[in-house]
Formats: structure tokens, C-alpha cells, sequence
């Protein structure tokens, strides 16, 4: 059971509470022996600042070191805040797609998880995506969040879920092993199951990462069948450019509202993209000061000016769990957030090339 102090924590995301406030706290919470987890109490010993006394604000969450790296190995269980008790409601352990490496691990708590969840379908809500409608996701699954969250959004916006298993892992192995014709084959099997599923199913929502999302708007039985019965496409897991995404509305599935999801298992959440006129540039929002970005120059360090690209820097702030100033393995272009916004917001989210030594393979994820 979570203890009763510093009830800013359990603010939903939209009543957006102080940020010096919300952030004082979060080190209260982690950084308390009776409340923090295990890793983070440990991983207090070894810093040079003390997060109680020096962590006053959004910006001095940089002072933290980007522990992400650690999240391959430490103990899933010693992530979990002791202020959860002998029985935290854990939704799960989730992993990353091993795009850069060994899989990190994070845990995925049911507080945060239906706050994120809640404030993910307002944003639906905002872009007419509609409810009461059954959704197919091809997207990961097993380890990863994406295979949790989805099913269940589509659950909680009143419809069913029909889901096919996606092994990311298997293709980014295939390609960069030099077997694409393999990696092909694995995406026309998806495919395939989606066929399947969207001749004989009610489907009005189709989650789907760009690269299978390309591979079925040139096969004409499916985009037919996408034409007839979705309403919506909701693309995530990899980059989209603005020219692909203004053939895909304009030509492909015209009347067929596409929205676009940037997330990550380390961050613990997806944003939908910012509700404009123009749709040809995604721009995100983070739900601040829950989840900030930073876009920053990789060599100096230092904060770029708006409507310069750099790389993305997360920060996830909340009870249940805590990871500051974590270099993203993607660029994107600073734009100023909406008003009272604390920290950026990006635009035209693309992966890097090489990201800690090790090449960045998307496949179709």
C-alpha cells in the first residue's frame, strides 16, 4: 500500500501540478529508505549530489547520471519503491526492443499505467479517434509494453482487442545478418494474419508500425479492407517521414485519421502527437512534469535553440518509478511547448544511425 505523504505524486496528468513542487517530492519518495527502491537507494551512495537538498526543479534532474544502461542487469524487483508494500500491483515487467543492445528491464506499476493510459485516450479523444470500436495491433508483444498497453486501451475506449504477435528482436537479427529476404518474409507473414483477422473481424482501429504499415498499403486486398472498415490508424514504434505520411492520408486511406505515437519502454509512456492544421510534422508533447524532454547538442551537452535538431533526453518522474536524464536513441527538432509546458517539446522524431557503439536497426519496430 503506498504511504500517504507528498500527495502531489497521485496528481492526474492533465491537472498539471508545480513542477518545483511535483519534483521536491519525487526525491522525497525515492530517495526515503522506508519509500525508494532498492536500486535507487543503492545507486545514492555513489552519486555526487544529494537528490534530497540539490534537486529542486525540473532542470536539475541533468545532475543525474543516465543510468538506463544498469536496467540490463539490475534485479526487476529492486525497482519497485518499497512505499508499494509486501504487495505492489504490478502490471509487469517490460523490456526494450534490443535495438541497442541487451534488453533493458523496467517495471511497470498499475497507478502509473492507468494514469498513462487516461491521459493516452484524451489524446484520441482529441484527434477523433473514435470509441465503442475494436482495434488489431500489430505491434510487439511478449516482453514488451506495447503488447500490454494497447489491448487494454482498446478494452477500456469500450471496444475489443485482436492482436498478433510481432518478434522485433528476430528481425532486426535477420537484417543485420544480411538475411533482408528473411526479414520480407516475416513481415509478410504478419500480413497475412492481419488478412485474416480483417476479412471475417470488425475492425475499426488499426495500431501498426510504419515499416508493415508501408508494406500493406501496396497490397490492394488489405488497403481495400482497411479503406472499408477502419476509422483510424495509430502508428508507433518507428520514424514516419512527413512525405510518406501525406501519401498514406492523401491517397492511400483518404478519410482514414492517421495519428502518430512517440514512446518508449524507458519512458514509460506514448504521446500522441500534438493536435495542428498542418499534419505533415508530428509534434509531441511530454505530459511534463511527469515525463520532460530536453533536445540537446550530443557532443557540447548543451541545449540547442528552437527549431534546431539534437538528441532527445528523457526524464520519467512519478511514485512508481524514476529515470532522469536518459539519452533517447533518437534526434528531433526543439519546438516550444504549449504554454505553462515545463521543459521541450519535439518535432520529426527520427533514430540516430549509431547509438552506443552498436547500429541502429528499426526493422519493424
Amino acid at each position: 500500500m503506498v504511504h500517504d505523504i507528498d500527495t502531489v505524486l497521485d496528481t492526474p496528468i492533465g491537472d498539471g501540478p508545480d513542477p518545483g513542487e511535483f519534483i521536491g517530492a519525487a526525491m522525497r519518495w525515492h530517495f526515503d529508505p522506508r519509500t525508494g527502491s532498492p536500486f535507487w537507494l543503492a545507486r545514492a551512495r555513489t552519486l555526487d549530489f544529494d537528490p534530497l537538498t540539490d534537486v529542486k526543479g525540473v532542470d536539475d534532474l541533468a545532475l543525474f547520471p543516465n543510468v538506463c544502461d544498469e536496467l540490463r542487469d539490475v534485479r526487476a524487483e529492486d525497482l519497485v519503491p518499497r512505499g508499494y508494500g509486501e504487495k505492489p500491483e504490478i502490471c509487469g515487467f517490460f523490456e526494450s526492443g534490443g535495438t541497442t543492445g541487451r534488453p533493458k528491464r523496467v517495471v511497470l506499476l498499475r497507478d502509473w499505467f492507468l494514469k498513462s493510459q487516461e491521459w493516452l485516450s484524451t489524446g484520441l479523444d482529441a484527434h477523433g479517434v473514435p470509441r465503442g470500436v475494436n482495434w488489431l495491433t500489430l505491434l510487439p508483444s511478449g516482453p514488451h509494453m506495447a503488447g500490454y498497453a494497447y489491448p487494454r486501451l482498446a478494452r477500456d475506449r469500450g471496444g475489443h482487442a485482436f492482436s498478433i504477435d510481432m518478434d522485433p528482436r528476430w528481425v532486426k537479427r535477420l537484417i543485420s545478418s544480411g538475411r533482408a529476404e528473411d526479414a520480407r518474409a516475416y513481415a509478410d507473414h504478419l500480413l497475412e494474419q492481419a488478412r485474416d483477422l480483417l476479412r471475417g473481424q470488425d475492425v475499426g482501429v488499426l495500431a501498426i508500425t510504419p515499416p508493415v504499415l508501408e508494406r500493406l498499403a501496396v497490397d490492394e486486398e488489405l488497403t481495400d479492407l482497411v479503406r472499408e472498415k477502419v476509422k483510424a490508424i495509430v502508428w508507433a514504434g518507428a520514424h514516419m517521414d512527413a512525405s510518406t505520411r501525406d501519401l498514406l492520408g492523401s491517397e492511400v486511406f483518404p478519410g482514414v485519421a492517421l495519428v502518430a505515437f512517440f514512446g518508449s519502454t524507458m519512458m514509460l509512456h506514448s504521446c500522441t502527437e500534438r493536435v495542428t492544421a498542418d499534419t505533415g510534422e508530428s509534434v509531441f508533447d511530454p505530459p511534463a512534469p511527469f515525463i520532460t524532454f530536453r533536445v540537446i547538442d550530443p557532443d557540447s551537452g548543451e541545449q540547442v535553440d528552437h527549431g534546431t535538431r539534437g538528441r532527445v533526453v528523457v526524464s520519467h518522474v512519478s511514485r512508481s518509478f524514476l529515470l532522469p536524464n536518459n539519452l533517447d536513441r533518437d534526434e528531433a527538432t526543439r519546438v516550444p511547448g504549449p504554454r505553462g509546458q515545463v521543459g521541450d517539446s519535439v518535432a520529426d522524431v527520427t533514430p540516430v544511425e549509431v547509438f552506443d557503439g552498436e547500429a541502429v536497426i528499426e526493422g519493424v519496430y
